[in-house]
């Protein structure tokens, strides 16, 4: 087989009305190398747009005297005979070049194509990106000049060939599997698994050492029961210090370990503040009290925690459990300062990271997916199936973090995803494997578990039934705390909450619990089988009115919206519920609502009837796993129904209601949400009372060096009165006075409105051109609003262009936050523009940001429903919902901004305040005074690049220490 990689560069998207500019073509030989390469610039029949040629490099001036497309055409024509055409979205390469075809006279390419993209979903479904530059990055593939045809092909070329080489080193199983899922007769994607599944078989010798085989699927894990067994013996033998560690005091522990930190890393030195965090979190838990420490970046803070915790654990024989807010700071923990502590400690220890349950595999459930026919999956689920099969040859932990499941491949996650609702648990054959018991298993041994915010909140609603009993918590990014335990303790219903487990019942005829119950009790044979099969084809209809019913609701949500609330600058529109002032569409919505809830009741409980009928008499055990799933989607409409007599009602006085909806996705994109006003008393009695010690830690806690705000939000008021809380702010490591200076031009024109008027934004263009200038891009400018970010951007990117200075910008270019940040990091002479998200957990050390741009003061909307009702409950209490609520929130997030500067002891930098504000109102010192002592000057907007400069010349350094 011969494969030809072709890559064009076009004048735009669409093959009907754009042009070729470039092509480049990769030949791979039968022996799996490529053999030749082929690159041509197209003369197109229209300008090359500006967009493009800073996508590309490729100006008109290039493809002036470059040759014609028929030209080109009679040079690769010749040489796609007989050929297997690859590319990176070839069906997008493949329309150009058909269409190109066909207007010069060539018969179409009939030949078979195969796509990298899907390729790679199949081959590499951990990848956080598909795209090219992406794969090439991650997977170690030179690729020097992205957007190029030629280097394009190339690295495409190179990515099929890594694709192949893993296709061909699978377990048999694995290839066995995805060739049951693609069709050889109906794509070409099939043809080939099928091609090397055949080959595969004959090759018995290739080995697959530590694959662990179950029920036809390859496993990189077995059976956590011989595990188990084989650790209970290694427990026999203990750390060979571990009788050391016994006699020695907690002062002693930490001289051992800090030693051997500095055996491990000749770079180790004490800190003044995480010293300080060693004394009062060991503090904290030997004493029954609650903490609150601020530990700003460089104070080590993760390991402020964990090694007072695991000494205080292992000598008390008592849980601890560690929650964070992001899987990237779980991460860290798991990937990098357990393993180190495993090695530095004096002692054995356990630590298991443990997650809510939707998080992990079910493998019962992944199996009954497999057993289903081809055409019950559309190919785009099938490639994720497909990439989770091969994945289950890889994943010791089986968790959805791992895999690239977000967007489309959501639901197929959801219809495989571990729920106590439907858990065989001891009578599931895959119960020894599994993986959310596995994870169990281990967070009941473990002396340490990490978790995050979302499981501590539903293990409150749950009673704390979900995590193995404990007293002692550590809670990191606390800042975050109110937040969530918000939107966990409260509840949220949307169109897709009723929509998805309909769709798990019946999506048509051939899918969905309910055919494949009716297609399996018919084939019974037992006396009443035919009984149930009528019954079960009754209540199909059923399905079809409560979506109706449940779509009709929905569209009269947002009429409700439309008719009630404005557009905000995403198109975003929220309307509060309030019991005293009930909108005129009110009455006719609860009518919708209570229709709802009736069919719901109708079908839920002659089902519910009819399943446990079913599974007193048949025990067949894919049966029983079938009514099991059931059960679990059963469970889920009943929630959406109670949510939606909650909503309905308006049942829960502390509750504040209200919807929320995209002026632009009209029904399907309503969300009705209840949420406590105020958490502060649940967080009291649910954590703080039944609680020994509860540590929280972030580095942004305080507000004006107090901690008044976060105890008051937190309900921490009444342990402040008993003497069961601690505070403590720790000094930083950073000489942040020589390290900072922060710049904030005293003439710059006042911000009028939200997103601004035209004198701000002009004054604002200019100056961000002439500072990305100054430094050389490494710029991030902080937004509040995404419409003066998109105003901003076109013309900063058009200014900036002749300096070659790229700018970034959130919503506008392409990509999730990371993929944007990496972008920045990987291109120097770059400037991001970002809004909310990037204000806080994006790390950018050393050269990769010198300047930091805050255009406004980040102020929340007052209007949000939890925000005014918060602020309704402070005015009845004659308090300032401003400065008791709005400025506290600011600064907070203010802090986290300012922190996206200095990541590191050498990290040195510029931030420039453009919102007045904080000079010219009496609240403006707050932000202020919340820094953590950097330099400050207030200057002339046209002296600020001369300053800049001074301030970044390496021989200006000594002088600035100085003064």
């Amino acid at each position: 087989m011969k494969f030809a990689v072709l890559d064009f560069e076009t004048t735009g998207m669409s093959s009907d009305k754009d042009e070729i500019i470039q092509t480049g073509l990769a030949f791979i030989d039968e022996a799996g190398t490529v053999c030749s390469t082929y690159s041509s610039l197209v003369r197109p029949g229209k300008p090359v747009p500006p967009e493009i040629t800073r996508l590309t490099g490729i100006t008109n001036e290039d493809v002036g005297a470059a040759p014609e497309i028929e030209d080109m055409l009679s040079d690769i024509v010749p040489m796609l005979q007989d050929v297997i055409l690859v590319g990176h979205n070839v069906e997008f390469d493949a329309q150009f070049l058909q269409a190109a075809l066909d207007r010069s006279g060539y018969l179409a390419f009939t030949g078979r194509m195969l796509d990298t993209v899907e390729l790679a979903r199949l081959m590499f479904p951990t990848q956080s990106s598909y795209s090219l530059s992406s794969l090439t990055h991650s997977l170690g593939i030179a690729h020097d000049r992205p957007h190029q045809a030629d280097s394009d092909a190339v690295a495409t070329a190179e990515l099929f060939l890594l694709c192949m080489d893993k296709l061909r080193h699978l377990p048999l199983f694995t290839l066995q599997r995805l060739n049951g899922m693609f069709d050889p007769d109906r794509n070409d994607l099939g043809w080939l698994i099928a091609d090397v599944a055949s080959w595969r078989e004959t090759q018995p010798m290739l080995s697959e050492e530590g694959i662990h085989h179950f029920r036809q699927f390859a496993m990189n894990v077995g059976d956590w029961g011989d595990e188990a067994a084989m650790n209970r013996q290694e427990d026999t033998s203990e750390h060979p210090n571990s009788e050391a560690f016994k006699e020695m005091d907690y002062d002693q522990y930490l001289e051992a370990v800090q030693n051997n930190l500095k055996e491990m890393f000749s770079a180790y030195e004490a800190r003044e503040g995480q010293d300080i965090m060693f004394k009062e979190v060991y503090g904290a838990l030997q004493q029954d009290s609650h903490l609150l420490v601020e530990a700003g970046t460089g104070t080590g803070k993760s390991l402020g925690y964990l090694l007072p915790s695991l000494y205080y654990g292992l000598k008390e024989e008592k849980k601890v459990v560690v929650s964070t807010h992001t899987i990237q700071l779980q991460e860290q923990l798991r990937e990098r300062d357990l393993p180190l502590l495993q090695k530095a400690l004096p002692v054995s220890f356990r630590a298991s990271v443990f997650k809510g349950r939707s998080n992990y595999l079910c493998l019962r459930k992944f199996e009954n997916r497999q057993q289903l026919p081809e055409n019950a999956f559309s190919r785009e689920d099938a490639i994720t199936r497909g990439g989770m099969t091969v994945w289950l040859g890889e994943t010791t932990r089986g968790e959805s973090e791992e895999l690239n499941v977000g967007g489309r491949n959501k639901d197929e996650w959801d219809s495989v995803s571990s729920d106590a609702a439907s858990c065989l648990n001891r009578a599931c054959p895959w119960f020894r494997r599994c993986f959310y018991h596995r994870a169990r298993q281990e967070a009941g041994k473990a002396d340490l578990i990490i978790t995050n915010h979302a499981l501590l909140f539903t293990d409150m609603r749950a009673d704390h039934r979900l995590l193995p009993a404990y007293d002692r918590l550590i809670v990191d990014e606390a800042h975050h705390l109110e937040e969530v335990a918000s939107q966990h303790l409260g509840q949220k219903t949307g169109h897709s909450s009723l929509i998805v487990p309909l769709q798990r019942v019946w999506k048509d005829s051939r899918s969905g619990l309910l055919p494949q119950l009716i297609g399996i009790v018919s084939a019974l044979g037992s006396n009443e089988s035919g009984a149930w099969a009528e019954k079960l084809e009754a209540l199909v209809p059923k399905v079809h009115e409560i979506r109706d019913a449940w779509e009709r609701w929905m569209e009269a949500l947002f009429q409700l919206l439309t008719a009630n609330a404005s557009a905000d600058e995403t198109g975003n529109l929220t309307f509060r519920m309030k019991p005293s002032d009930l909108p005129a569409q009110w009455e006719s919505l609860s009518v919708d609502g209570n229709n709802v809830i009736q069919l719901l009741s109708d079908f839920i409980r002659p089902l519910e009837k009819l399943a446990a009928a079913i599974r007193e008499d048949a025990d067949e055990l894919s049966l029983q796993g079938l009514l099991t799933d059931l059960g679990g989607v059963l469970k889920d409409l009943t929630s959406v129904r109670s949510e939606t007599q909650s909503f309905v009602t308006l049942g829960t006085p502390e509750f504040v209601y209200w919807v929320e909806g995209h002026s632009q996705f009209r029904g399907r994109s309503v969300w009705v949400y209840g949420v406590p006003a105020d958490v502060s008393g649940l967080l009291k009695e649910g954590m703080f009372d039944r609680k020994a010690s509860v540590v929280m830690t972030s580095a942004t806690l305080t507000i004006d060096k107090s901690f008044q705000y976060v105890t008051e939000q937190l309900g921490l008021g009444e342990a402040e009165k008993d003497g069961r809380l601690r505070t403590a702010m720790l000094p930083s490591p950073f000489r942040y006075r020589e390290q900072a200076l922060v710049l904030i031009p005293r003439d710059f024109p006042a911000i009028k409105g939200r997103d601004g008027d035209a004198v701000f934004l002009s004054a604002l263009i200019d100056s961000l051109e002439e500072m990305a200038r100054t430094v050389g891009g490494r710029m991030l400018v902080l937004f509040t609003s995404h419409r003066m970010l998109r105003t901003v951007y076109g013309p900063l990117k058009d200014r900036l262009e002749s300096s070659g200075i790229q700018v970034l910008g959130q919503g506008v270019d392409g990509g999730s936050r990371s993929r944007l940040t990496q972008q920045f990091i990987r291109q120097p002479a770059s400037v991001l523009l970002g809004t909310s998200s990037f204000w806080e957990g994006i790390d950018l050390p050393g050269d990769a940001l010198t300047c930091l741009a805050i255009v406004r003061l980040p102020f929340q909307p007052p209007n949000h429903p939890v925000a005014e009702a918060k602020a309704e409950k402070l005015q009845a209490e004659n308090k300032n919902p401003f400065m008791k609520l709005s400025l506290p929130q600011a600064v907070i997030k203010f802090k986290q901004g300012f922190g996206r500067l200095v990541r590191t002891a050498t990290d040195r930098g510029i931030v420039i305040l453009y919102d007045t504000r904080v000079i010219d109102t009496n609240y403006g010192k707050y932000f202020l005074y919340s820094l953590p002592g950097p330099k400050m000057e207030h200057l002339p907007t046209s002296a600020m690049a001369a300053r800049v400069r001074s301030w970044l010349e390496p021989a200006t350094v000594g002088e600035e220490e100085s003064s």
